[in-house]
C-alpha cells in the first residue's frame, strides 16, 4: 500500500528516473514531470501528499512552481533540490514556504528520511487544526483561546496521543481547564462517539465514592433502594475521567489499580464480575509525586496513571492569552446578558494583567462577567475589576519587605477575607467565584483559620 502520493519536477530525465526509483523503492507512489506545465498538469488531475521541485528548472525557478502548487494545495510539503552552490537560494525557498532543501548530489537515506519528516508534520498540523477547529466551532471553550507557546504545546500533544488508548495524566491548578483537555482528547479519538463520563473524586464523600465508581446492587448499603451503574460502567467503550484522583483514600487507589490492571471488577454488593473497555484519564491539583513520597497516594497507582503526562500551565504562566481570553468572555456574556459592552479601559486591562489568577481561566471568566454586570458604561474600568488589589501591583511604602511565601499568604488570606465579606459567608458562592471546588476551598479557610459564620453575622 502506498505510503503518499509524491510529485517529483526536474528537467533532467536521467535524475527524474533515479529520484523515482528511490523513492519508489520506500512505499511511495510517485509521478514525475519534466517542466512546470507538466508538473500543474499533473496537480490538476490528483491529490498529491507532498512535492519535491528542482529549484532551477528550464523556463521558470522551483519557488514560483511551489507558490503555483500552494495555491492549489495551501499545505503542501516542498522539498528543493539544489545545487551545492545555490544553497543561498534553497534557504530563500524555504522563507517562502518550503519545508526543507536536499543538496545534489543527493544522499538517498537523507532524501528518504527527509521525506518521512515532512510527510509526518504535514499530517500533525492537519490534527492540530482539525482539534482547534473542533474545539472553536462544536464546543465555543473559553479556555482554549490562546496565544502562549506552552498551551500551543499542550494542544500539540493532545493531537498525537488522541487515538491511543493509554492512560493520560493531567495535572495543573483548579481552573486551568483539565477537563477541557480530557473532552478534547475524547472528541479528536476513535470513541468520539461514545461516551464520555466525568467524575471529581473531591466532590463525592469517601463512603460513597466507591459506589460512584463501581455501581452498586439494591440493598448494597443502607440508602441504596435500587441498583445503579458506577462511572466505569457508563463509560464502557468510551472515555472516563477521574478528576482530582489525589483526594481518593488509599483503600478506593487499590480498587481503581486492581480495575486498570484486570478491566473488570464488582459492583458493591454484587457477585457478577464487569468487564469494561474504557479508555481513562486522570487529573490532578496536586503534586502527586510528592503525594506517594508522603505516603498519601500509591506509588504502583502513580506509576500506572503516569503514562502520557499532560502538564497545564497557570495562567499567571501564560499573560499573553489574558487579552484574547478577555475578549472572548466580553462576546460570550454580551449575548447573555444582551448589552453590549464594548472593551476594557487601560487602567483595567493592567489590572487585570498584574494580578495572579490563583483560580486561573475560571476566575478570569468570573471576573468578567461581575465587570460586565457592575459596569455602568460600555466599558469596563479598574472600579470594576474584583479583587480590588492585584497581587502584582505597586510595592507598599514602609515596614520591611516580605518574603515571597509570606506575600502570598497575606494576599490569599486578605483575598479570602474580602470574598467572605462580599458573600456575607456563603461557601459555596465564594468557591463558585474563587473557581475552586468547595473542599479546596475549606482547606484554604483551615489554613488561614477563617470561619465562614463570623462573616454571616457582618453586614
Amino acid at each position: 500500500m502506498s505510503s503518499g502520493k509524491i510529485l517529483v519536477v526536474d528537467d533532467d530525465r536521467h535524475l527524474v528516473e533515479i529520484l523515482k526509483i528511490r523513492v519508489e523503492s520506500a512505499g511511495y507512489e510517485v509521478a514525475a514531470a519534466l517542466n512546470e506545465t507538466e508538473a500543474i498538469e499533473a496537480a490538476d488531475k490528483q491529490i498529491f501528499d507532498l512535492a519535491i521541485l528542482d529549484l532551477q528548472l528550464e523556463g521558470c525557478d522551483g519557488i514560483s512552481l511551489m507558490q503555483r502548487l500552494h495555491l492549489l494545495f495551501p499545505d503542501l510539503p516542498v522539498i528543493i533540490l539544489t545545487a551545492y552552490g545555490t544553497i543561498e537560494s534553497a534557504v530563500e525557498a524555504m522563507k517562502q514556504g518550503a519545508y526543507s532543501y536536499v543538496t545534489k548530489p543527493f544522499d538517498a537515506r537523507d532524501l528518504l528520511l527527509q521525506i518521512e519528516k515532512a510527510l509526518e508534520n504535514r499530517v500533525l498540523q492537519k490534527e492540530i487544526r482539525r482539534l482547534k477547529t473542533f474545539l472553536e466551532e462544536k464546543y465555543d471553550f473559553g479556555n482554549i483561546v490562546t496565544r502562549s507557546g506552552k498551551m500551543q504545546k499542550v494542544l500539540e500533544t493532545v493531537s498525537r496521543i488522541a487515538d491511543s488508548d493509554s492512560t493520560v495524566y493531567i495535572q495543573g491548578e483548579s481552573g486551568t481547564g483539565k477537563e477541557l483537555i480530557a473532552k478534547a482528547i475524547h472528541m479528536a479519538s476513535g470513541r468520539k462517539d461514545r461516551p464520555f463520563i466525568a467524575l471529581n473524586c473531591a466532590a463525592i464523600p469517601e463512603t460513597l465514592l466507591e459506589s460512584r465508581l463501581f455501581g452498586h446492587e439494591k440493598g448494597a448499603f443502607t440508602g441504596a433502594t435500587q441498583s445503579a451503574r458506577g462511572s466505569f460502567a457508563q463509560a464502557h467503550t468510551g472515555t472516563l475521567l477521574l478528576d482530582e484522583i489525589g483526594d481518593m483514600s488509599l483503600t478506593t487507589q487499590a480498587k481503581v489499580l486492581r480495575i486498570l490492571q484486570e478491566r473488570q471488577f464488582y459492583p458493591v454488593g454484587s457477585e457478577k464480575l464487569v468487564e469494561v473497555d474504557v479508555r481513562v484519564i486522570v487529573a490532578t491539583n496536586k503534586d502527586l509525586e510528592e503525594e506517594v513520597k508522603k505516603g498519601l497516594f500509591r506509588h504502583d497507582l502513580y506509576y500506572r496513571i503516569h503514562v502520557i503526562p499532560i502538564r497545564l500551565p497557570p495562567l499567571r504562566e501564560r499573560k499573553e492569552d489574558i487579552p484574547p481570553l478577555v475578549d472572548h468572555f466580553l462576546k460570550k456574556y454580551s449575548e447573555r446578558m444582551k448589552r453590549l459592552i464594548k472593551g476594557v479601559t487601560p487602567g483595567a486591562m493592567k489590572k487585570l494583567m498584574l494580578y495572579d489568577w490563583p483560580g486561573n481561566v475560571r476566575e478570569l471568566e468570573n471576573a468578567v462577567e461581575s465587570a460586565m454586570a457592575m459596569t455602568r458604561t460600555d466599558y469596563i474600568t479598574e472600579e470594576d475589576i474584583l479583587p480590588s488589589r492585584p497581587s502584582g501591583g505597586e510595592e507598599t511604602e514602609g515596614g520591611p519587605v516580605k518574603s515571597l511565601k509570606e506575600a502570598k499568604d497575606a494576599f490569599e488570606r486578605n483575598y479570602l477575607i474580602h470574598l467572605l465579606q462580599s458573600c456575607k459567608g456563603n461557601v459555596s458562592e465564594a468557591a463558585e467565584l474563587s473557581g475552586k471546588y468547595r473542599a479546596d476551598f475549606y482547606a484554604l479557610l483551615n489554613k488561614h483559620k477563617l470561619t465562614p459564620a463570623d462573616f454571616r453575622k457582618t453586614e
